[in-house]
């Protein structure tokens, strides 16, 4: 596309733009801005790569609306410059396409399967009694499909996906490669010393528009539903507990873990490595920094953060105290001197008198 298209394409897509540069320029893929090369377009939403823009090779950059022309850079200026790369990432190199194996011969389905129309199945794939999928189904190689699986419309199962039974998947799911659903959860009685174990009848919900990272396990009910609302997006390595019940358009970043019977609101962020215990509720919009433990329910609307995690502004108050320790304990070291030499300088005046 030329970039006096993709200025065209942008408006039809409901993101008006504005050209600063040369029209006529071809542009046929994106990149960052330290990787771009000519006839590459690549953006900047993030101010800190700022300085980029003065060394990039890119043969134009899509900035926000605030930024002017300068060093003969092409721009094209907009509101949103991550919503715009996103759409000309997919118009230009578009989504990742599957091999078309049809149902290969070296596939295992059980009679009492239920496919839908144009199911794309790899060798070495198990779909059990009584599962029923809807249309464009694709599954990697080497999954597994438990009995009683439910699966929606467009649903794509990366390699060695594994869905024990009874597992139900919306529409427009992606799961990727090596996630687990459904197996047991920690479900243990203490019974005169020992663990006896709980059967876990319950079973997983996996809502529409839901893209599971790699590696993840989400744990079937013992009781009831485990449930991942519409819209979630998870990382890689995500644990969920069973019972947890996780709302619509969250966001989860890498080896996050939820223990049991956890509540999740809707649009709630999670950053990296924050765990989350049992029996607690996280109301809608909070967000979760990197590595905090959350102990107590967190209000709705809240950033929490540290361990055990608080409110953020009691964090940074923390962590600035945390930061002068050293200083701190010297300074006590040295307090503590001069109150050993005032002791001593009294009990000799008490003895002079």
């Amino acid at each position: 596309m030329h970039l006096s298209q993709i200025v065209d394409f942008l408006s039809t897509q409901g993101m008006p733009s504005e050209l600063c540069g040369d029209g006529d320029i071809r542009i046929d893929a994106v990149n960052t801005l330290e990787d771009a090369r000519p006839g590459e377009i690549s953006f900047l939403a993030n101010p800190r790569y700022e300085r980029q823009l003065k060394t990039t090779k890119a043969s134009a950059v899509v900035v926000s609306r605030k930024h002017r022309p300068s060093n003969g850079l092409n721009l094209i200026r907009t509101e949103d410059p991550y919503a715009a790369i996103t759409a000309l990432m997919v118009r230009l190199h578009g989504h990742r396409r599957p091999p078309q194996w049809g149902i290969s011969e070296q596939a295992s389905i059980a009679g009492s399967a239920l496919l839908g129309e144009n199911a794309n199945i790899g060798p070495h794939v198990t779909i059990s009694e009584r599962v029923i999928a809807g249309q464009n189904l694709t599954v990697y190689p080497g999954c597994y499909i438990g009995p009683g699986c439910v699966l929606g419309d467009d649903v794509t199962l990366y390699p060695s996906v594994v869905l024990y039974e009874q597992v139900t998947v919306g529409s427009r799911v992606t799961i990727h490669a090596g996630t687990v659903i459904g197996e047991d959860g920690l479900g243990y009685a203490p019974v005169k010393g020992k663990w006896v174990k709980i059967p876990q009848i319950g079973w997983v919900e996996i809502g529409d528009d839901v893209e599971i990272g790699a590696n993840c396990t989400i744990d079937r009910a013992t009781l009831g539903a485990t449930q991942v609302g519409s819209g979630t997006k998870f990382s890689n390595l995500i644990a969920v507990g069973h019972g947890t019940k996780i709302g619509p358009d969250c966001l989860f970043v890498a080896q996050v873990g939820l223990a049991g019977s956890v509540n999740v609101g809707k649009h709630v962020t999670m950053a990296g490595q924050a765990g989350v215990v049992g029996h607690i509720a996280i109301g809608d919009n909070a967000t979760i920094g990197a590595k905090a433990g959350v102990i107590n329910n967190v209000e709705a609307e809240t950033t929490v953060l540290g361990q055990p995690a608080v409110p953020i502004n009691e964090a940074k108050r923390q962590y600035a105290v945390i930061q002068r320790l050293p200083e701190m304990r010297q300074r006590l070291r040295d307090l503590e001197n001069e109150i050993r030499e005032l002791k001593k300088l009294l009990a000799e005046q008490d003895g002079a008198s």
